[in-house]
């Protein structure tokens, strides 16, 4: 409006031979990139008055010039108003599609609960997949009796596939708490829930006859200052006991799931201690893998010594900023974190570790 009025009073108050005029087409093109199209119209309208005002007082609408500055301002408005309604509603369904994709997430992907038994527990999640939710990373936890189960996974490839696949686990994984199984019990149950999938999708492609997915899933025990894992070819997960830094090799590791068919008597799990104060980290191969200009792949144990907080949630934030700055910002892998310390204390705990 106060740009509309201004050409108007420079152009009244100059020669008739420099016209400012024509200038008058910038109003509603400048409305268009912030204004809705109901605004941009009628910008674009008092442009168009403006614009007949200023051909009468100088010789009237009638002339071929002023014909064609008003015909070209009538034209130029109505196509921005045009503009501005169709990025209106691509932007309107753009919105929707994007909660769409949080629900999804929140469905297929459930933020982990801040506090699970005696646990407390922090995640965090990066899609590699630009303005996706969620990609073929995993994970989840669920109360089986005693305990705290916990999976986390990566499934090969990227994409809609991906996420698939990571669904079927998820699932697979949650629907399992009820049968009170062990845990080479719940990966043999894994593995075959997304083999009799890929088996089933009716797809045969190599991408399919190749596809694992690597998992790794930890049962933490409400009375206990041990825990049990089954690692399914995951990247190990790191404890920290005081200033001491572990990484929890397999003592008899399985290969991913999903290659084939299999059995509770083809999983081991192993036991470690998880102690009060003790953290235990969890992640994907995103991390790890993760390269910054020269290559360098990121350093997880080094960056987690460094790491002077205390709580899982700090641990996470420090982790997934150190992360993106490494790589420089953008991270070309899904990534998952998930960190975990015991909240309760149990009696006897330093003793056994002691004793060990």
């Amino acid at each position: 409006m106060g740009l509309i009025v201004a050409i108007t009073l420079v152009d009244i108050n100059t020669p008739a031979t420099i016209p400012f005029g024509p200038f008058l087409v910038a109003a509603p093109a400048i409305a268009a990139s912030f204004a809705g199209p109901g605004e941009t119209a009628m910008i674009g309208a008092l442009a168009v008055a403006a614009q007949v005002l200023l051909s009468h007082v100088q010789g009237g609408v009638m002339t071929s010039p002023h014909q064609v500055q008003l015909g070209a301002l009538v034209v130029i408005s109505a196509l921005v108003t045009v503009l501005r309604y169709a990025t209106d509603r691509h932007l309107r369904r753009l919105s929707l599609v994007r909660s769409v994709a949080v629900a999804a997430q929140e469905v297929l992907l459930r933020p982990l609960p801040g506090r699970v038994g005696p646990l407390c527990i922090a995640s965090v999640y990066h899609a590699a997949q630009e303005e996706a939710q969620i990609g073929g990373d995993l994970y989840a936890a669920v109360r089986v009796e005693g305990a705290t189960r916990l999976v986390i996974g990566d499934v090969r490839g990227k994409g809609l596939s991906a996420v698939g696949d990571a669904s079927v686990l998820i699932g697979a994984f949650r629907g399992s708490a009820y049968c009170n199984l062990s845990l080479p019990g719940v990966a043999a149950h894994l593995g075959n829930a997304v083999y009799w999938n890929w088996i089933h999708s009716g797809e045969d492609s190599q991408e399919t006859w190749e596809s694992f997915v690597t998992a790794l899933v930890l049962d933490v025990y409400d009375e206990s200052c041990v825990a049990g894992m089954v690692n399914c070819g995951h990247p190990p997960p790191l404890l920290v006991h005081g200033t001491e830094i572990t990484t929890l090799e397999a003592t008899d590791p399985a290969p991913p799931l999903g290659l084939d068919m299999v059995s509770e008597c083809d999983f081991t799990a192993g036991m470690f201690y998880f102690e009060d104060g003790d953290l235990l980290l969890l992640y994907t191969d995103g991390v790890t893998e993760a390269r910054d200009s020269t290559g360098t792949f990121y350093p997880l144990p080094a960056r987690l010594a460094a790491w002077k907080g205390s709580t899982a949630q700090s641990l996470v934030r420090y982790l997934q900023a150190d992360l993106l700055q490494h790589v420089g910002g953008r991270i070309n892998d899904d990534v998952a974190i998930v960190a975990i310390t015991r909240a309760a204390t149990i009696p006897g705990a330093h003793q056994r570790r002691t004793a060990r």
